[in-house]
């Protein structure tokens, strides 16, 4: 994820005032899913700092980034959790949404260059869109008010399942809830954990390139493209996969 990407706030809707457009692709029933954090929006500096205030009082220390990071955050609740134990986990929560809504406007990254373009022309195209993430609905609902990514046909968020991330049951939540075919849904995330998760829902797995730093781009598109992922390097890639002619 990478935290120098800024917000779009207040831009132009070229769609608006369009009639939609159906394409083939949505012809045929093709829908695309994405990943949340560090694939549409920029949320590493947040997401640090919120877990650092929230584990402060109840670990007796600042945990640094290396910490932090070593315990391969992929959903707040269970990363939380997991230092905590379950009967503080609440108070932590508490602690966590508040640093978290807190911080936003002043650590949020923003959403990612090229991103509302892509999802304005897959929605002016038909296509049905989705959020499968680790993300809890009241974080989600916080960053949802300031991201303006619009409407997504379904999210799937950590309240919804058991399992995170390589488990593929979130995505297979959201196909069944838009009754799509996996074989057309496209699963876009920027991590192993996500192409891994795609290939087990049966859908169609692509790797968010432009959502790497340059030391971790190399290696990731070389471990993506050894399970079979497209490799985007830019949002307006997985538009050109999905829509040329």
């Amino acid at each position: 994820m990478r935290p120098d990407a800024r917000p779009d706030a207040g831009r132009s809707d070229p769609a608006a005032g369009r009639a939609p457009t159906t394409h083939a692709a949505a012809a045929d029933g093709t829908a695309v899913l994405f990943d949340l954090d560090g694939t549409l929006i920029a949320t590493r500096r947040l997401y640090l700092e919120a877990y650092r205030r929230a584990l402060t009082p109840f670990l007796g220390y600042a945990p640094d980034d290396p910490e932090i990071l070593a315990l391969k955050p992929r959903a707040e609740i269970r990363l939380l959790r997991a230092r905590v134990g379950e009967h503080r986990i609440a108070a932590c929560l508490e602690e966590f949404y508040r640093h978290y809504e807190a911080l936003h406007d002043t650590l949020f990254g923003g959403v990612y260059p090229g991103v509302h373009e892509l999802l304005e022309t897959l929605r002016a195209a038909g296509v049905r869109t989705g959020i499968v993430t680790g993300k809890s609905r009241r974080a989600w609902e916080i960053t949802a008010a300031r991201s303006g990514l619009g409407q997504f046909d379904v999210v799937i968020l950590d309240d919804d399942v058991t399992a995170p991330k390589p488990d593929p049951e979130g995505i297979r939540l959201a196909l069944a809830r838009l009754r799509a075919d996996p074989a057309h849904t496209i699963y876009a995330g920027d991590s192993i954990a996500d192409i891994h998760a795609a290939r087990a829902a049966g859908a169609r797995p692509a790797a968010a390139l432009w959502a790497k730093r340059d030391d971790e781009r190399d290696g990731f598109a070389a471990r993506a493209a050894a399970e079979g992922a497209a490799l985007l390097e830019t949002p307006a890639d997985l538009a050109r996969l999905l829509l040329a002619p």
